[in-house]
């Protein structure tokens, strides 16, 4: 999710950071497979439609307007038959009625014991600084990914693999891609392709981490599509929150990203906040 009232981090100044847990290839990944060993997966892996007709549900399912090829949807709701499914789940950070439901441990702690929390959302940050701790969190959120797959979903959405930008210098981002690294892995063999939400200054490190396909949030108002589009190999959904951002984001990508205008809340049709728009 977007942080609400901030900037993303944005930009490629920290797309050069060693990552010590995975292979670093610079090559394009939306047409490539990666490069680590996996189990065969049960099922072949498809990755989403270039340049289609995209609904961001993650807010609640609702039936999808004409034209829609691609949808993401919550771990929680059914895929929708005859489109491309890609089922969200908060893999580095906690829900917030979902924090006490986690081991008091994997919860990131500064110095003085406090929780560290994304504050726009109200989110308990995870703790992904070991390797111990990262095969912990990574055993529940496959299990959710295992949901996904069972329920008939084509991709997998982990959101805020940005959160060590958050975490007050207390995660790296070679802790994130070695965390994502394992989901990657895991979604992999269960027959589901894999996006990297967000956190374009890592774009260039996908092959290496087994990342298939981008979901960017704002990419047309932060300028950061054509470094999404050239990592993907135009394997992008773009959501954007203002018009403005739309109008910027189809002027330069409407041929060749799927993008969709949304509200920040991500609300169903009905509700007095929803918006969609493609033009």
């Amino acid at each position: 999710m977007p942080a609400k009232g901030v900037s993303r981090v944005g930009g490629l100044g920290t797309a050069a950071v060693l990552i010590t847990t995975v292979a670093l290839t610079l090559t394009s990944c939306g047409s490539a497979q990666p490069t680590q060993r996996t189990p065969e997966p049960s099922k072949e892996i498809r990755l989403p439609p270039r340049h289609a007709g995209f609904d961001y549900q993650i807010g609640g399912a609702y039936p999808p307007p004409a034209g829609v090829r691609i949808v993401s949807r919550d771990r929680t709701a059914a895929p929708e038959p005859g489109l491309y499914n890609i089922c969200y789940v908060n893999a580095f950070q906690t829900q917030p009625d979902e924090r006490t439901s986690w081991p008091v441990d994997l919860l990131l702690r500064d110095a003085h014991g406090k929780v560290v929390e994304d504050e726009d959302w109200g989110e308990a940050l995870l703790d992904v600084g070991t390797p111990g701790k990262r095969e912990r969190v990574a055993a529940r959120v496959n299990r959710w990914i295992d949901g996904c797959a069972a329920r008939g979903f084509d991709a997998v959405e982990p959101d805020n693999y940005d959160s060590y930008t958050r975490s007050r210098d207390l995660l790296s981002a070679d802790d994130a891609t070695a965390f994502i690294a394992l989901l990657a892995r895991h979604a992999h063999a269960r027959g589901l392709a894999i996006a990297q939400k967000n956190t374009v200054e890592l774009a260039g490190l996908c092959k290496g981490i087994g990342l298939d396909f981008a979901v960017a949030e704002e990419c047309g108002t932060y300028d950061e599509c054509g470094a999404y589009a050239k990592a993907f190999d135009d394997r992008v959904v773009v959501i954007e929150y203002t018009d403005s951002g739309l109008r910027k984001a189809r002027a330069d990508f409407g041929q060749r990203l799927s993008i969709v205008r949304r509200d920040v809340l991500v609300s169903t049709p009905g509700s007095g906040g929803y918006v969609r728009k493609v033009r």
